[in-house]
């Protein structure tokens, strides 16, 4: 029998559509085909071949049925009551009650017209199953209710008044196999009812889990590319400045100073190209590890041409620090030296970085003051900075100092190398220009 498929939410694909791989199939966990309601039908979504097949059944049965039946044999009005009774089935996906109440009314009907019992419950089954999985229980306990309770009222006391002529009251013995069989019906479609709703919840679970996967890499890779541009592009913007003022005055410092303007530019180029790498099909493996904290030269140098000078301070063993802390630490220190260079009239940045106790101590100090200028910068560098921390689980804090200047300070806690379950998937190694 078919069943109302509950409405697909999400951008997956549904259970039974071609994913990724072009192959169909359901979801590990999902419902089977058969009882999702994956099926062929017309574009009227009308359910005609399994409501077709039982009516051949039903009527089939019935006429095997009413041999040794001691009832009203079957004329034309017994065939039309039964046509009516399964032919309304064909609405029990978009008006199941409907259907359940007209089936379970006309099947009153047609055994109290004295004629023999016979597969015609099994249209009624049907009609109960596809209400109460549709969500109209009370509908449809009703309507099965009504039919056991007109059907002891016919075979007990009605029928000395209703054809055939000269029946006699039905045992109780067959009226206690009734009752269990609406009992079963009703007990196997809750049944039914509870397991779909599971699975609806199981595949939106598992939706929004992918919908959350996608918010968080294009989080990841917005803060990959806002950290690879910004300290690039604020040298840039430095020397620029200084090969405009320079241009009359110095020419050959201006030369110079666009020397580093090309050679920023292009790292920056074949930075933005490694990170959008990432993006590549699944199964394509990194070419290069991320980038971590033995790379702090480079990050010195690039300061050093647009006029900052850095001294770096280390402790511990910074093999110890695995891919994700150490990626996060050098974004860290790069994002705090590139404000260091937009915001702050020191020409002077003390890098401190300590390793052990299962963590990496960041802290990044400018003795200032403030400049006002606006270099360019799109105001989510801190931002950026305490999302990287919270991801490691680890801290960040950024202000003023005491004494004038700027200070950040971050701790990043780690396990092992080896074990570092929430590092960023790496990136391809860069090339130096």
């Amino acid at each position: 029998m078919d069943e109302q498929r509950p409405p697909h939410r999400g951008g997956g694909p549904p259970c039974g559509l071609p994913g990724r791989s072009g192959r169909p199939g359901r979801p590990h966990g999902g419902p089977p085909p058969w009882l999702s309601g994956a099926r062929s039908r017309t574009a009227a979504g009308l359910p005609w071949l399994s409501t077709a097949l039982l009516l051949v059944f039903v009527m089939v049965g019935t006429g095997f049925a009413e041999h040794g039946q001691d009832r009203r044999p079957l004329d034309l009005v017994a065939r039309l009551l039964l046509f009516v009774a399964v032919g309304v089935l064909l609405l029990r996906h978009g008006r199941p009650v409907l259907a359940v109440v007209t089936t379970c009314a006309v099947t009153l009907g047609y055994l109290a017209a004295g004629y023999p019992y016979g597969p015609v419950f099994v249209a009624v089954a049907v009609g109960c199953f596809s209400a109460i999985v549709a969500g109209h229980r009370k509908a449809a306990w009703w309507s099965l209710g009504g039919l056991w309770a007109g059907h002891v009222l016919v075979a007990h006391w009605l029928y000395r008044w209703l054809p055939p002529d000269g029946d006699p009251a039905a045992p109780w013995a067959q009226e206690g196999f009734i009752t269990a069989w609406v009992v079963a019906v009703v007990a196997a479609a809750e049944l039914l009812r509870v397991r779909r709703e599971q699975w609806a919840a199981a595949r939106a679970e598992r939706e929004a889990a992918e919908r959350r996967r996608a918010d968080e890499e294009r989080l990841r890779m917005a803060r990959e590319l806002h950290d690879v541009l910004a300290h690039s592009i604020s040298v840039i913007n430095v020397q620029a400045g200084v090969g405009l003022a320079l241009l009359d005055s110095d020419p050959e410092q201006a030369r110079t100073a666009l020397t580093t303007i090309k050679g920023a530019s292009k790292e920056a180029l074949d930075e933005v190209r490694q990170v959008l790498a990432n993006l590549r099909t699944p199964g394509d493996a990194p070419t290069a590890p991320a980038p971590g904290l033995d790379r702090l030269p480079e990050l010195v140098d690039q300061a050093a041409a647009a006029g900052l000078t850095v001294t770096v301070e280390s402790e511990g063993d910074p093999a110890a620090v695995p891919p994700g802390a150490g990626l996060a630490a050098f974004r860290i220190v790069q994002e705090a030296l590139t404000n260091v260079v937009r915001h702050s009239g020191s020409r002077t940045a003390l890098v401190h970085i300590a390793h052990g106790s299962g963590r990496v101590r960041l802290r990044i100090d400018d003795a200032g003051p403030a400049t006002g200028d606006d270099a360019g910068g799109s105001g989510n560098g801190l931002v950026g900075m305490r999302e990287r921390a919270a991801a490691l689980g680890g801290t960040i804090e950024a202000g003023p100092r005491p004494d004038g200047g700027f200070r950040v300070r971050a701790e990043l806690p780690f396990t092992a190398p080896d074990r570092d379950r929430r590092q960023d998937p790496p990136e391809p190694a860069e090339e130096t220009p």
